[in-house]
C-alpha cells in the first residue's frame, strides 16, 4: 500500500515539473516572440518616419519619453537595436534606452545609451578598441570608433558628462554573468569619426 502511494507521488511530482518547465519555456518564447515583433515594428516605422519627416524637427526637439530615436549596430558584434528615449524596465526590456540628459542621437556632445547585459549589450563583453558602432539617425549615419572600456560603480556618472567632442557611451550591467542584480557598470566610449 506504501509503494503505491510513493509511486502516485513520484508521478505527480514529476508531473508537476514537467508542467511547470514547459510554462516557463512558453513565456521565454513568447517574450523573444514579443522583443522582436517590437524591433521589427519600430524599425519599419523608423525607416518611414525618416523619409517623410525633416531633419531639423527631430533635433529641435526634446524628445519623450518613449520615443524612436534612431538605431545602433556594431557590426562585428552583431549587436542592433532601435534606440528609444528613457531607460525604465519597459524599454530596456525592448530595446536600447537613451540615458536622459545625454547628448540625443544626432546631436553634438556625449550621446549616453543603456541596454540589459543579457539581451541587447550582451555582445559588449567581446568589445575590443576600434569595433566600429553605426548609429542611424533622421539626420543619417554617424560611425565611432571604440577608445575604451571600462568597469564603473552605479554611482560614478561622471562618464555621462560632455567633454567637448562627439562621443558615444554604452552602458550595461557588469558582471555580465552576474546572478540577480549586479553590482557595477561595464562603460564603453567611442569617439566619432569624421568630426
Amino acid at each position: 500500500m506504501m509503494r503505491a502511494t510513493r509511486g502516485q507521488s513520484l508521478r505527480w511530482g514529476s508531473s508537476v515539473l514537467v508542467t511547470f518547465g514547459l510554462t516557463a519555456l512558453i513565456w521565454d518564447g513568447a517574450a523573444i516572440v514579443r522583443i522582436h515583433l517590437y524591433q521589427e515594428q519600430s524599425t519599419a516605422t523608423l525607416d518611414h518616419e525618416n523619409l517623410l519627416r525633416p531633419v531639423k524637427t527631430m533635433l529641435d526637439s526634446v524628445p519623450k519619453a518613449g520615443a524612436l530615436l534612431g538605431s545602433i549596430s556594431i557590426p562585428r558584434l552583431r549587436v542592433s537595436s532601435v534606440i528609444v528615449e528613457g531607460t525604465d524596465d519597459h524599454i530596456l526590456t525592448l530595446s536600447v534606452g537613451h540615458i536622459p540628459g545625454t547628448a540625443v542621437p544626432g546631436r553634438e556632445g556625449n550621446v549616453a545609451l543603456a541596454g540589459h547585459r543579457d539581451t541587447f549589450f550582451r555582445g559588449l563583453r567581446n568589445i575590443r578598441n576600434r569595433d566600429e558602432i553605426v548609429l542611424t539617425t533622421s539626420d543619417g549615419t554617424h560611425l565611432y570608433e571604440v577608445e575604451s572600456t571600462r568597469v564603473v560603480w552605479p554611482d560614478d556618472v561622471d562618464v555621462l558628462n560632455d567633454v567637448g567632442r562627439p562621443l558615444l557611451t554604452l552602458v550595461t550591467c557588469y558582471p555580465f554573468y552576474y546572478v540577480g542584480s549586479a553590482p557595477k557598470r561595464f562603460v564603453v566610449q567611442a569617439h566619432r569619426l569624421g568630426s
